[in-house]
């Protein structure tokens, strides 16, 4: 499990930062929009909700054959979080998958924060021997299905709970 202990990851203009509880203070505000619950459902999380929320991601899932990554998506010139990236990865056998998503806060869409962030965990994850990457987005975000097609998955015909699975395997 160690190759995907959660790190930092730097990007031209972000900081992906390992998600903390702590982080739910400043990120209450980045996510308390209830726009960005358009398509996936619910409403924003009060501060400490997402702070439990955070403690349970943070404790991680407890299964060894699972690991949970969550990264809080910093820009790199004053540290403001605008956003959160996260794997779910998987052991199979001898094989690792990574189920992944991502959320930018309303004020920082459009940005390219979600594609930048996105590519650099598809990297790191690759680097680390994640053999195929998915994400289900739902099929009228076509936001989510651009950021995805730029972090190199490809759209499938397979569903999951009404969105289409988007997939990128090891060569």
């Amino acid at each position: 499990m160690g190759a995907f202990e959660a790190a930092p990851i730097d990007t031209e203009r972000l900081v992906l930062t390992p998600l903390r509880p702590a982080d739910a203070d400043a990120m209450v505000d980045v996510l308390g929009d209830v726009r960005l619950h358009e398509f996936i459902g619910g409403q924003p999380a009060g501060r400490a909700d997402l702070r439990r929320r955070y403690e349970r991601l943070a404790a991680g899932s407890g299964d060894p054959d699972q690991v949970w990554l969550n990264w809080i998506v910093r820009r790199g010139t004053d540290d403001q979080p605008v956003g959160t990236v996260q794997a779910t990865v998987t052991r199979d056998g001898d094989r690792w998958s990574a189920a992944i998503a991502w959320v930018v806060g309303t004020r920082w869409q459009g940005q390219g924060f979600a594609t930048e962030a996105a590519r650099a965990m598809v990297a790191w994850l690759r680097e680390r021997g994640a053999d195929v990457i998915t994400a289900n987005i739902h099929r009228d975000h076509h936001a989510s299905a651009a950021v995805a097609a730029r972090a190199g998955l490809t759209a499938t015909t397979e569903e999951v709970d009404g969105e289409r699975v988007w997939r990128a395997e090891a060569k």
